[in-house]
């Protein structure tokens, strides 16, 4: 019988998972007088895109995340390009290479001949695995409003949560030179502002939907956590990097004016509007990880 992770599906409290909700790892004392270092539990991460194995964004964020203590990272990719397929999945026996294939930087990974939530089925059925949280991406290519219900990036991470894990889809917006090295610092520091909830299970199951503009100095504006556009209007549209504003209502407006835009999705992809709980952060995300967090 297929492997299943079955958490509790946290609709209402998604935004346990937004950026701004930070924590740390606790210590233990030894004594009244010692305390001894603080204990950090092993974190699985499962991580996978719909560009395929050989793109530079699942490379970079992979190797991003690996760069952090006691973690394990698991590669499961679609062995070729698959944008644009959504959640679809193949009916039938899914064929694989596990562990035979490399990232452009030559970390091992399993290439499975379908879509996206392919990779992500048979990472948790084929291979048996159970990770802590799904990283998809990182995306060539904002997925913004109604275009992420089509994205093969977030339809992984929305598999995922089907699944009862934790995901955050991850794109970085279309340009000759995407920085994939800023997406995911911001993707590393989600990750690690949450790994408590994460590796103990309590953190709500559900999207994180984010979308880092390409600023040619790698400066972002900060990130603001808004709603999906419901037009497809100025989606696939570029960053004004030098813009002012600062009111911005939808992903897409805040994606043009120069602000990662995170939206909260139910695993369904339903855009949670309850949340308040992402202030906008004042620091430039090209700085440390610490920058991006919340005040």
């Amino acid at each position: 019988m297929p492997l299943r992770i079955l958490r509790p599906l946290a609709v209402t409290a998604v935004a346990a998972v937004a950026f701004g909700a930070c924590s740390s790892d606790g210590s233990t004392a030894t004594s009244s007088t010692t305390a001894a270092a603080p204990v950090t539990q092993p974190l699985h991460i499962l991580v996978t895109n719909d560009d395929g194995y050989e793109a530079p964004g699942i490379d970079t964020v992979a190797t991003a995340l690996a760069a952090l203590p006691d973690v394990r990272v698991t590669i499961v990719a679609p062995a070729s390009n698959q944008s644009g397929t959504g959640g679809k999945t193949t009916a039938g026996v899914v064929q694989a290479t596990p562990d035979k294939r490399r990232t452009a930087s030559g970390r091992a990974a399993t290439a499975v001949v379908g879509y996206p939530a392919d990779a992500v089925n048979y990472a948790f059925d084929d291979m048996g695995l159970t990770p802590d949280v799904v990283v998809s991406g990182i995306n060539q290519g904002q997925n913004l409003g109604p275009v992420a219900s089509i994205s093969g990036t977030v339809g992984a991470a929305k598999r995922a949560a089907t699944l009862g894990v934790p995901a955050i889809a991850v794109s970085q917006g279309l340009s000759d030179d995407p920085q994939y090295e800023v997406g995911a610092r911001l993707t590393v520091a989600w990750v690690r502002d949450h790994r408590t909830q994460l590796v103990d299970h309590t953190a709500a199951v559900g999207v994180v939907n984010l979308n880092v503009p390409s600023c040619p100095d790698g400066a972002l504006r900060g990130v603001r956590q808004v709603p999906l556009a419901t037009s497809p209007d100025g989606s696939v549209a570029g960053t004004d990097c030098a813009s002012t504003v600062t009111a911005v209502t939808t992903d897409v407006e805040a994606f043009h004016n120069a602000f990662a835009a995170v939206t909260q999705l139910t695993a369904t992809g339903e855009t949670v509007t309850s949340s308040t709980s992402f202030p906008a952060t004042k620091s430039s995300t090209s700085a440390d990880p610490e920058s991006t967090r919340a005040p």
